[in-house]
Protein backbone atom coordinates (compact mmCIF):
# COMPACT_ATOMS: atom_id res chain seq x y z
CA UNK A 1 0.00 0.00 0.00
CA UNK A 2 1.43 3.37 -1.01
CA UNK A 3 1.45 6.21 1.50
CA UNK A 4 1.67 9.97 1.06
CA UNK A 5 4.74 11.83 2.31
CA UNK A 6 5.04 15.62 2.20
CA UNK A 7 7.52 18.25 3.24
CA UNK A 8 6.44 20.81 5.84
CA UNK A 9 5.22 23.45 3.36
CA UNK A 10 3.59 20.92 0.98
CA UNK A 11 5.67 21.89 -2.07
CA UNK A 12 7.10 18.33 -2.28
CA UNK A 13 4.89 15.25 -2.25
CA UNK A 14 5.99 11.63 -2.56
CA UNK A 15 4.16 8.33 -2.69
CA UNK A 16 6.09 5.60 -0.91
CA UNK A 17 5.66 1.89 -0.46
CA UNK A 18 7.64 0.20 2.28
CA UNK A 19 9.51 -3.05 1.81
CA UNK A 20 8.71 -4.22 5.35
CA UNK A 21 6.22 -1.66 6.60
CA UNK A 22 7.54 0.54 9.36
CA UNK A 23 9.44 -2.44 10.82
CA UNK A 24 12.49 -1.06 9.03
CA UNK A 25 12.28 2.28 10.87
CA UNK A 26 15.58 3.16 12.51
CA UNK A 27 17.93 5.94 13.53
CA UNK A 28 21.55 6.35 12.46
CA UNK A 29 24.66 7.47 14.36
CA UNK A 30 26.50 9.08 11.43
CA UNK A 31 27.35 12.76 11.85
CA UNK A 32 24.64 13.87 9.45
CA UNK A 33 21.74 11.69 10.63
CA UNK A 34 22.58 12.33 14.27
CA UNK A 35 22.16 16.06 13.68
CA UNK A 36 19.07 15.63 11.52
CA UNK A 37 17.39 13.41 14.12
CA UNK A 38 14.83 11.91 11.76
CA UNK A 39 13.57 8.37 11.97
CA UNK A 40 13.87 6.75 8.54
CA UNK A 41 12.38 3.62 6.97
CA UNK A 42 13.31 1.68 3.84
CA UNK A 43 11.51 1.75 0.52
CA UNK A 44 12.55 -0.18 -2.59
CA UNK A 45 14.07 1.72 -5.50
CA UNK A 46 12.77 2.64 -7.98
CA UNK A 47 9.23 1.28 -7.59
CA UNK A 48 8.75 2.15 -3.92
CA UNK A 49 9.21 5.90 -4.29
CA UNK A 50 7.40 8.25 -6.66
CA UNK A 51 7.80 12.02 -6.68
CA UNK A 52 4.22 13.22 -7.21
CA UNK A 53 5.02 16.93 -7.16
CA UNK A 54 7.84 19.30 -6.38
CA UNK A 55 10.80 17.51 -8.02
CA UNK A 56 12.03 20.96 -9.02
CA UNK A 57 11.87 22.02 -5.35
CA UNK A 58 14.14 19.23 -4.09
CA UNK A 59 17.71 20.06 -3.15
CA UNK A 60 20.44 17.42 -3.05
CA UNK A 61 23.06 17.30 -0.29
CA UNK A 62 26.04 14.95 -0.33
CA UNK A 63 29.06 14.73 1.97
CA UNK A 64 32.19 12.67 2.61
CA UNK A 65 32.18 9.93 -0.09
CA UNK A 66 29.31 11.59 -2.02
CA UNK A 67 27.71 8.17 -2.42
CA UNK A 68 24.52 8.82 -0.44
CA UNK A 69 22.01 11.36 -1.79
CA UNK A 70 20.04 13.35 0.80
CA UNK A 71 17.02 15.31 -0.47
CA UNK A 72 15.36 18.34 1.12
CA UNK A 73 12.65 20.80 0.17
CA UNK A 74 14.39 23.98 -1.00
CA UNK A 75 11.54 26.08 0.42
CA UNK A 76 11.00 24.77 3.98
CA UNK A 77 14.22 22.75 4.39
CA UNK A 78 12.40 19.57 5.42
CA UNK A 79 14.28 16.30 4.81
CA UNK A 80 12.10 14.01 2.70
CA UNK A 81 14.28 11.07 1.62
CA UNK A 82 17.74 9.78 0.81
CA UNK A 83 19.30 7.19 -1.46
CA UNK A 84 21.41 4.94 0.68
CA UNK A 85 25.15 4.58 0.47
CA UNK A 86 25.04 1.04 1.85
CA UNK A 87 22.41 -0.04 -0.69
CA UNK A 88 21.87 2.28 -3.68
CA UNK A 89 18.86 0.11 -4.62
CA UNK A 90 17.03 1.43 -1.57
CA UNK A 91 15.77 4.76 -0.31
CA UNK A 92 15.25 5.84 3.25
CA UNK A 93 12.33 8.19 3.87
CA UNK A 94 11.50 10.56 6.72
CA UNK A 95 8.93 8.68 8.81
CA UNK A 96 7.79 11.95 10.41
CA UNK A 97 6.77 13.31 7.00
CA UNK A 98 4.35 10.46 6.24
CA UNK A 99 0.72 11.51 6.51
CA UNK A 100 -0.97 9.94 9.52
CA UNK A 101 2.20 8.48 11.06
CA UNK A 102 3.43 9.60 14.47
CA UNK A 103 7.07 8.51 14.78
CA UNK A 104 6.91 8.83 18.58
CA UNK A 105 4.56 5.81 18.57
CA UNK A 106 7.28 3.55 17.10
CA UNK A 107 8.73 1.90 20.18
CA UNK A 108 12.48 1.56 20.55
CA UNK A 109 13.59 1.95 16.94
CA UNK A 110 17.05 0.43 16.52
CA UNK A 111 20.16 2.55 15.95
CA UNK A 112 22.33 1.80 12.93
CA UNK A 113 26.08 2.31 13.34
CA UNK A 114 26.67 4.93 10.66
CA UNK A 115 29.95 6.05 12.23
CA UNK A 116 31.45 2.65 11.42
CA UNK A 117 29.77 2.28 8.04
CA UNK A 118 30.04 -1.17 6.38
CA UNK A 119 31.14 0.47 3.12
CA UNK A 120 34.23 1.84 4.89
CA UNK A 121 35.67 -1.62 5.56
Amino acid sequence: MKQKLTCHCGAVELRVEFKHGLKSAHRCTCSFCRRRGALSAAVAYPDGLEIVKGADKLTLYQFNTHAAEHYFCSICGNYTHHRRRSNPNEYGVNVGAIDGVDPSKIENPPWMDGVNHPSDE
